[in-house]
């Protein structure tokens, strides 16, 4: 198997083990009372990702040598990427779900950032296709990624206000 198969398919292997993880937190949060904002949101991120993926498994030739320092950083990201889920654990979800009167989450990585995720999920769109040389797929998912991740923190901003006031 060629590296940019094998790492495209960690990433697949990953992404969709967070999805199962998502969707259990998500109906624990709900059954407690929690409120999903934002939903019309979820269908772009699901298109963009799976789109970013496909662009890569098709676009980038298997066997290119993939740059090590940069593969290096994609990997390094997977332990933050890591560490901010186990940060969140009930609570990570892929959707927008806040459960009033809940105390937020100060701790982990949430004590330097207020969406470490985005920042990790912004460095990873474009680390994984530059470090196989294929610089128009970052350029370009970079750039609706951050349209998208505008949109949605505003959206998260809204839903934790009153939890961020109290």
């Amino acid at each position: 198997m060629s590296a940019l198969y094998a790492v495209l398919a960690f990433v697949a292997a990953e992404r969709t083990a967070e999805l199962f993880l998502s969707a259990r937190n998500t109906r624990r949060l709900l059954a407690r009372g929690g409120i999903e904002s934002a939903r019309e949101q979820y269908p772009f991120f699901v298109v963009l990702h799976a789109a970013w993926w496909t662009a890569m498994a098709i676009t980038i030739p298997p066997h290119r040598s993939p740059n090590a320092a940069l593969l290096a950083l994609f990997f390094a990201l997977q332990i933050a990427r890591f560490a901010v889920i186990a940060t969140l654990w009930p609570y990570w979800t892929t959707r927008i779900v806040t459960v009033p009167g809940e105390s937020l989450v100060r701790s982990g990585p949430y004590r330097f950032f207020r969406h470490p995720n985005y920042v990790i999920v912004a460095a990873e769109i474009a680390l994984l296709p530059l470090a196989f040389g294929a610089w128009v797929i970052a350029v370009v998912f970079s750039v609706c990624n951050a349209a998208l991740l505008t949109w949605r923190i505003r959206s998260e901003e809204r839903a934790l206000a009153p939890r961020r006031s109290g």
